[in-house]
């Protein structure tokens, strides 16, 4: 309910659900109605009906290993005489892309001290430094320190970027010249947040192809310098996809998983997208949790990823 003020009717904060279907509208649409449009009207699960539901799924993303997962099962029940109306199909397709999250969720790390490493890497133009500062903002506002490490040390403009986040969040920024080793930054860093008794490090790497083998050897010398300033270090990994890219951010992530340990996917830009299905297709083929997923521009589009809240925001 809206809470009355003098001046009418105070504004009410979305709820996360109802972030989530303003996010995932494009795929909603690309998805669900495209289902919905081959099973009304029909009774019979025959052939033609199941070419249909194949091309809706493949169309919105979801990978070709669940979809044939999917019309595998259906073809299952049919024969047990177990599904007799194409209008259950809605259910149990809903049912199994619940069930493909759920078995890659992995629990968030517990610490019992800070500071919490965490390395952002992907390749550049996926969103990976907007989403420093989101997560910046997200942590602050759980009432959490923060300190960036800027070891994208490539790309001079880097810096300059993590900076204007770090302002806009009130995040210091721990940096050296372009060009600089990203591993003796990482190192400065973790040392003046364990001095500091800061919550959250954030570590910005250079935005990398997966083909560039000299650049994922220097993830992994971070994450060893990480490991002796904070044994246990780095706590999260995690991947920045861009979910316009599709099946192509799959690849991606299936080589930065090879070289750089990640042990999480953000995946940014989904507001922007009918091939959401691509967080199906993630999880499926790479047995990795989606962490967060990025709906819109604003520091708070950031929105924590929770399986059962993202299927029913697509078929509710």
């Amino acid at each position: 309910m809206a809470i009355q003020t003098l001046f009418g009717a105070e504004p009410q904060e979305p709820t996360l659900l109802e972030k989530l279907k303003l996010g995932v509208q494009k795929t909603r649409a690309g998805l669900v109605s495209a289902l919905e449009d081959v099973i009304s009207g029909k009774k019979e699960i025959d052939a033609d009906l199941l070419d249909e539901l194949e091309y809706s799924l493949l169309s919105a993303d979801i990978g070709v290993k669940t979809t044939t997962e999917i019309l595998d099962r259906i073809r299952e029940r049919v024969e047990r005489h177990q599904l007799g109306d194409a209008i259950e199909l809605r259910g149990l397709i809903k049912q199994h892309l619940l069930e493909i999250l759920e078995a890659s969720e992995r629990p968030v790390p517990r610490l019992s001290e800070p500071p919490a490493v965490i390395m952002v890497v992907g390749v550049n133009g996926a969103g990976k430094t907007t989403t420093l500062g989101k997560l910046a903002h997200r942590f602050h506002g759980e009432g959490r320190s923060v300190l960036f490490a800027a070891a994208d040390t490539f790309r001079a403009a880097a810096i300059d970027q993590l900076e204007v986040w770090g302002e806009r969040t009130g995040t210091e920024v721990i940096r050296q010249q372009p060009g600089s080793d990203p591993s003796a930054i990482v190192f400065d860093a973790l040392q003046a947040a364990k001095a500091r008794k800061i919550d959250y490090v954030i570590v910005d790497t250079a935005g990398r192809l997966q083909t560039k083998t000299n650049l994922m050897a220097e993830l992994e010398k971070m994450s060893r310098t990480a490991a002796r300033v904070v044994p246990g270090a780095p706590h999260e990994v995690l991947l920045v996809l861009d979910a316009v890219t599709g099946q192509n951010g799959l690849e991606q992530a299936r080589k930065f998983t090879e070289s750089s340990g990640v042990t999480g996917i953000v995946l940014t830009k989904l507001d922007g997208t009918a091939k959401g299905g691509i967080v199906i297709a993630i999880a499926r083929e790479l047995n990795l949790p989606i962490r967060y997923i990025g709906v819109g521009e604003k520091a708070d589009d950031l929105l924590p990823f929770e399986p059962e809240s993202f299927i029913d925001s697509l078929f509710e």
